[in-house]
């Protein structure tokens, strides 16, 4: 049996993975969904989110974790688990992308949404007065995240949602081919993505390839809509 992390995205907490979660434990795999800084339950003021910051939380995990890892990002957690395997590639077994960001060294987050002209995401999120953090329309909530999800889903992750720190998707992710590069990676696609269109997914596995590619028919959201499909394509890694 394998140790899952999964780490969340954007604006969400580990409460999403809380179907995939109980699926793998079903399995007998352990699973540790955490709270990203400013996120969730933690009360980290958004002030002091920092890319590191985020990746020190990750890092607080793996110290404890006798075998490396099966390390699982999601959309913005996709530079965290990056940056993660450049400091403990030995902690990490694999890096699975879910519709996550994959950026090359000296990349940011930004790097590659603000070209994304088919994704929602920024026309849809709302600068702070000082800059520091986004929100989110509400009512294009939905659209952009959830659009296969059901109902009640919707409704719960939209009255979970927090304020994002913009400081960690502006930093530039720092890795090289000797640590980074030899963390085998994963990619699981989501042709229907609103958030981060399947076109640009596509752009940055062809930008840094990885190691195997999966598709599914899903929203941004898999881990709600298809918690199953998605368990079973983690556990055939």
């Amino acid at each position: 049996m394998s140790t899952y992390i999964l780490i969340h995205g954007a604006w969400q907490g580990g409460w999403c993975w809380n179907k995939v979660a109980t699926l793998l434990e079903q399995a007998g795999h352990n699973v540790i969904a955490p709270d990203l800084p400013s996120h969730g339950n933690d009360q980290t003021p958004i002030s002091e989110v920092t890319l590191q910051s985020y990746v020190d939380r990750v890092y607080e995990i793996l110290k404890t974790q006798a075998e490396p890892v099966i390390l699982v990002g999601h959309s913005m957690g996709g530079i965290v688990i990056t940056q993660a395997a450049e400091y403990y590639p030995d902690k990490i077994e694999k890096l699975v992308y879910v519709c996550a960001f994959l950026p090359r060294n000296g990349e940011s987050l930004m790097d590659w949404a603000q070209p994304d002209s088919e994704a929602l995401v920024l026309p849809n999120a709302i600068v702070s007065e000082d800059r520091s953090y986004l929100t989110f329309k509400d009512e294009a909530i939905e659209d952009t995240f959830y659009g296969d999800c059901f109902a009640q889903d919707v409704a719960k992750s939209k009255s979970l949602l927090c304020p994002q720190a913009l400081a960690p998707l502006q930093t530039p992710v720092n890795t090289t081919a000797a640590n980074f590069g030899r963390v085998p990676r994963v990619y699981i696609e989501c042709l229907q993505d609103r958030a981060i269109s399947i076109s640009v997914q596509r752009q940055m596995q062809a930008a840094l390839p990885c190691h195997l590619a999966m598709a599914m028919d899903t929203s941004h959201s898999p881990f709600l809509s298809h918690p199953k499909v998605l368990v079973n394509n983690l556990s055939s890694l």
